[in-house]
């Protein structure tokens, strides 16, 4: 995810909590999204567009604290 910010990724995730956070919740999600997918995890239909959902609010996120980061780097 973003390559082209692999070095601010790096960074942001020690040194913004917030950040960290939200990336953690992302790949939490991208592997429950992929236990769904491959039934390991039980889940609907609706319950894995729902977390694809939630997933692609949480990238959304995280590409505005990289594009604003590296404004002001």
């Amino acid at each position: 995810m973003f390559p082209e910010y692999r070095d601010l990724i790096s960074q942001l995730k020690t040194t913004d909590h917030h950040f960290q956070h939200l990336f953690d919740k992302h790949n939490e999600l991208d592997q429950q999204i992929k236990n769904m997918e491959a039934r390991i995890v039980g889940a609907t239909h609706e319950e894995i567009e729902a977390a694809k959902k939630e997933k692609l609010v949480l990238k959304d996120q995280l590409y505005a604290i990289l594009r604003k980061a590296s404004a002001t780097a």
